[in-house]
């Protein structure tokens, strides 16, 4: 056993997913005067954030998530310094403000929980796959309630057809062996989120782990298998072994931004056919020598993936223009305002 593997072993820090990552920051930092914290839960009131015997309030202003670690500036603690992240999911934020929302950050594996019921649907576990694939952690797919229905095993074949770089494990949350079945993936030291809509499971997966009711659960709807909302803000709890379990609200929304290396690596069989078109800017509609359609003709690919990976890619590029022309806005507006400030300055003299 290494000493990774002994939670006894590890320190305070260890113990809230410190590693050698983060260390290497801030080997020049005083620690004394900014310690490191870890944000552990996102409220609109602020951050909690814990450390080695820090465990406080951050006023919202500050740019964190859950799962950072920052350096935590007790005097002004909206200035701490948030280190830079081993991993990160976002996504566009929902509505028509053209911004991002930061979902978790820092993590190593997570767990894209559907259910085996109506509700569940393959272009939504496709979207937070690439959203796993884009924040290079390790994705698994988390099928629950299979005693809801006659026959599992057609959610699991499309399940197991999306990627076979994704594991897919079957699962009753309320079951026994549940924790069992998830402990390859809850290491000393390491961060883990669940992720999904409501009402798949995700709560109750975090109660298995821990062996007790830490964690709101509810019962889907009759009418239509779909969740209601248990868990309100995102927060992280610790194993005793010391791993930490990540838990979200569902998200109704998931729209693409700034993820088209994961998009790509979801679909690769797909990027890789691109590549082979006669035309550089081919946009796969039939024109001549099109790789794509010659493998839509052959079988090769089916017409469903193939509009998926296009919506997909599609959403991502216009959201992520999107994106960058407020950012470029904003960088305009800040530029007029400091010329405006010295303009003013000077006509007071």
């Amino acid at each position: 056993m290494t000493p990774r593997d002994d939670p006894q072993s590890l320190s305070a820090l260890e113990k809230l997913g410190w590693q050698a990552f983060f260390a290497d920051q801030v080997a020049d930092e005083d620690l004394q005067e900014t310690p490191p914290a870890r944000v552990v839960e996102a409220h609109r009131s602020g951050l909690r954030v814990q450390g080695d015997g820090i465990d406080q309030l951050v006023p919202p202003k500050l740019a964190a998530t859950v799962g950072d670690w920052i350096l935590l500036n007790q005097v002004l603690p909206t200035s701490s310094r948030v280190l830079e992240r081993k991993s990160l999911f976002k996504r566009r934020a929902p509505g028509h403000d053209r911004s991002l929302q930061l979902i978790a950050a820092n993590t190593d594996t997570s767990f894209i929980v559907t259910s085996c019921n109506p509700d569940f649907n393959l272009a939504r576990l496709e979207r937070y796959l690439a959203l796993g694939f884009e924040a290079g952690v390790t994705p698994v797919i988390l099928l629950t309630k299979p005693d809801l229905c006659d026959d599992p095993s057609p959610y699991v074949t499309q399940a197991e057809a999306i990627s076979a770089r994704v594991p897919v494990v079957l699962l009753n949350a309320k079951s026994d062996s549940a924790k069992e079945q998830l402990a390859p993936w809850c290491k000393p030291g390491e961060t883990l989120v669940f992720l999904g809509s409501s009402g798949v499971g995700k709560s109750t997966l975090v109660n298995a782990l821990f062996g007790k009711d830490t964690a709101e659960t509810a019962e889907i709807r009759e009418d239509d298998a779909r969740g209601r909302h248990t868990t309100r803000h995102r927060h992280m709890r610790f194993l005793p072994n010391g791993c930490a379990v990540m838990d979200t609200p569902g998200m109704r929304e998931l729209q693409m931004a700034e993820a088209e290396s994961g998009i790509a690596d979801l679909f690769e069989d797909l990027t890789e056919l691109a590549t082979q078109c006669k035309f550089r800017n081919c946009k796969h509609e039939g024109e001549p020598g099109c790789a794509l359609t010659a493998a839509l003709g052959s079988g090769e690919v089916t017409q469903a993936r193939l509009d998926r990976w296009s919506k997909l890619a599609t959403e991502d590029q216009l959201n992520t223009a999107s994106l960058a022309e407020r950012k470029g806005s904003g960088k305009v507006l800040q530029k007029a305002i400091r010329a405006v400030k010295k303009r003013n300055k000077k006509t007071r003299r």
